[in-house]
């Protein structure tokens, strides 16, 4: 017997399983994570929106990292500490969606943003020449709107799609909302979402894949080639950490997908992978291109310096 969902108020998200005096730890350690996270990813953020120096087209599409880690963290740890809180794992539906939908849009952000700014470093290292032609305001404009038109529009629909459906069934599978668990809570055919998911997952992760594996193939020739170590070790460097930022979200992300169609696969690695995909990236996406994009670095330290020590400074003399 189906439950309609305008009658089904409540679903219910994994147990976390913490015991009575890990409670307060927990909710003390998440709340620092989220505030370090939100902050890191401000910093990055407005110091590229008021440096003049930085609005260049690598900046430019980079900016738009911490805007979907923001997104991210946003839908998963409020949520999270409140279940901490209250010891309730209860959600409504309406609630749900709207997770899964900024869970997947921040997922389906990064993996676009990152192939984005793969691209733009090709350009940059193998044809220097033509890079600011290539690279114009214009063209990083238009990027940036395909990047998210895309994004919002492929993530919208998958909502849309499971939203329609009726479920029979009220616990959700992983600790947050995602399409996989939403889609376990229906007895109907599924099968033209499950096409369309194939489809978005191809999209999402195969073609970046494959951009980023020819670019930085051509970028690494490149690197080899040239006579000017130094050059070289700066453009290895950069573009060694942005590859390995976009492989661990790529790895966890194929993974926790690939898991919720395989029935013998541990539940608990796959929920471990499924939230250290809201918290690692999110986390370590601004101290990384903070800390290695040496203008970057350089511009968030003056910033930090004027607006914390600013009035002080000023107030000495």
């Amino acid at each position: 017997m189906y439950l309609n969902v305008s009658t089904v108020e409540l679903l219910t998200l994994a147990p976390l399983d913490l015991s009575a005096s890990h409670i307060y730890p927990a909710f003390v350690f998440g709340t620092l994570t989220y505030l370090i996270i939100v902050f890191c990813n401000l910093c990055v953020l407005t110091t590229i929106a008021v440096s003049k120096k930085l609005h260049k087209p690598m900046f430019i599409l980079l900016i738009n990292l911490p805007i979907s880690d923001i997104v991210g963290a946003t839908a998963f740890f409020p949520q999270l500490l409140i279940s901490i809180v209250t010891q309730d794992r209860l959600i409504s539906h309406p609630a749900c969606l709207t997770q899964t939908f900024m869970i997947h849009l921040y997922g389906t952000g990064n993996m676009l943003i990152l192939t984005a700014m793969a691209y733009d470093r090709y350009i940059a290292i193998c044809c220097p020449l033509r890079y600011n032609a290539i690279m114009s305001p214009h063209n990083v404009i238009r990027i940036i709107i395909l990047i998210w038109f895309t994004n919002i529009s492929m993530i919208l629909t998958l909502c849309v799609m499971v939203a329609r459906f009726k479920v029979c069934r009220m616990n959700i599978v992983d600790l947050y909302c995602n399409n996989p668990s939403l889609l376990k809570l229906v007895c109907e055919d599924t099968s033209v979402n499950n096409y369309y998911g194939i489809a978005t997952i191809f999209v999402i992760m195969g073609v970046p894949l494959i951009v980023i594996t020819y670019t930085y193939a051509q970028i690494l020739h490149t690197c080899v080639m040239t006579n000017h170590a130094d050059a070289r070790r700066k453009a290895l460097q950069t573009c060694g950490t942005h590859l390995v930022v976009f492989l661990i979200l790529q790895f966890n992300t194929a993974f926790t997908l690939i898991a919720h169609r395989i029935e013998s696969a541990s539940p608990y690695i796959r929920r471990i992978l499924g939230v250290s995909i809201l918290i690692f990236p999110p986390f370590l996406d601004p101290i990384i291109y903070g800390l290695k994009i040496t203008e970057l670095k350089q511009n968030i330290l003056m910033f930090l310096k004027k607006e914390l020590w600013g009035n002080k400074v000023v107030t000495s003399f």
